[in-house]
């Protein structure tokens, strides 16, 4: 009796990586992969010999020379006898502050939005739907510029808040003065122990943090809601008032004071900064809008009308049931709006805020004449601070969506 055995297979061989289903494809994707590896490298030395033979051969020496301009809003030391590299780090501060306070005021104007989007006052449904539709179909430029003369001319200017006669007061006992060149705000003030206040303070906000997840795994546990609001509120201001006074008030306020022709002290938000800062969340906040109304339409409402019939309130069932579920349809595209609010804001030079496009990308690339180098490094700022959005964004997403059981 004979026994059938396998054919032996051969060894490897080179036709093996193009007519072998098991190699073809790893073999595509590495010629691909060598082709455009080449066409890129060719690219960036065609591109370096061009500026060469121009006379301007590729080199970043020049952000170490004296950048000889002035910026109107800076977080950080600034003068125009110091470096172009020192005006860009000015102008990406200024970018991310203005991406950051737009990023939350959208966040939250649009969620308010979305929410009343679906109310069932005809009058509030319709008003917020005017709202959106107004604000997504003009275009971001011109709501900047619309805002921006909004400030120049509703508000008063500091002339006015001068003498017995004065047409204009501040406003929040005496503390912030609004002005038609920006808004004045008390700034604080450090003092020996300011430190400690604000150790105490971090500490709080991460013992809030812990008592949430702890409240939240006991409720899970036990059933039992706890009132997390007033305790967390709490946890956040108590230990920090405490050492404030225990330390015996290490920080202080400077308040802003008419001196002059102009207020003198204080923090100064230039009408340039709030004017972007304003259109910007209010044109994003219309499409986050929509995403906040569109996931909220996503959850089944046999959800809702579930949980109405085990006795939940209104406000738990939204908390509890509706908005884990929604959040899995609402923050994949919330990261584009951010992404999108952070590069909108190159918009800033048409009303005069100094951003990494007015700086490095304007009169920097301008009095060096280094348009290449300048328009790599703006790319790869913008990039860096997109990529850091979405890396934050998705790994928020894993921590929300719902888990298997």
């Amino acid at each position: 009796m004979s026994a059938i055995t396998d054919p032996v297979k051969g060894g490897f061989r080179p036709s093996m990586l193009l007519y072998d289903t098991r190699y073809r494809s790893m073999t595509i994707q590495i010629i691909a992969l060598v082709g455009f590896l080449i066409a890129i490298g060719w690219l960036v030395s065609n591109t370096a010999q061009n500026l060469a033979d121009l006379g301007k051969p590729l080199g970043f020496s020049f952000l170490w020379e004296p950048a000889g301009y002035d910026i109107n809003q800076r977080l950080i030391e600034y003068n125009s006898q110091m470096t172009h590299a020192r005006a860009s780090l000015v102008g990406v501060l200024n970018t991310m502050l203005v991406a950051f306070l737009g990023c939350i005021t959208a966040t939250v104007i649009g969620v308010l939005v979305g929410v009343m989007r679906l109310s069932k006052n005809w009058l509030i449904s319709r008003l917020m739907t005017i709202y959106i539709e107004g604000f997504r179909n003009v275009p971001v430029l011109l709501w900047i510029l619309i805002t921006m003369a909004i400030f120049i001319e509703v508000f008063p200017q500091p002339r006015d808040f001068r003498g017995e006669d004065a047409v204009a007061s501040m406003s929040l006992f005496d503390s912030v003065a609004l002005t038609n060149r920006g808004i004045y705000i008390p700034a604080p003030t450090w003092f020996a122990g300011s430190g400690a206040v604000i150790a105490v303070f971090l500490a709080s906000i991460v013992g809030m943090v812990f008592f949430g997840k702890w409240a939240r795994k006991r409720q899970e546990q036990t059933g039992e809601i706890l009132p997390t609001f007033w305790i967390k509120l709490a946890i956040f201001f108590v230990p920090a008032i405490l050492a404030y006074y225990i330390l015996g008030k290490p920080i202080g306020l400077e308040y802003p004071e008419l001196k002059g022709f102009n207020f003198k002290g204080g923090f100064y938000m230039r009408n340039s900064l709030i004017a972007l800062w304003f259109a910007l969340s209010l044109y994003t906040a219309a499409f986050i809008a929509e995403t906040v109304r569109s996931g909220i339409q996503a959850v089944s409402k046999g959800q809702t009308e579930a949980a109405a019939a085990l006795g939940l309130r209104q406000g738990r069932i939204t908390s509890l049931v509706v908005l884990p579920q929604a959040l899995r349809v609402i923050i994949p595209p919330m990261i584009s709006q951010y992404l999108n609010l952070t590069k909108n804001s190159s918009l800033a030079i048409a009303v005069g805020y100094m951003d990494i496009t007015g700086t490095l990308g304007g009169i920097t690339l301008n009095q060096t004449g280094r348009e290449m180098e300048c328009l790599m490094i703006l790319m790869a700022i913008y990039l860096a601070i997109s990529l850091t959005i979405s890396t934050v964004m998705n790994w928020y997403n894993d921590r929300v969506k719902l888990q298997e059981r």
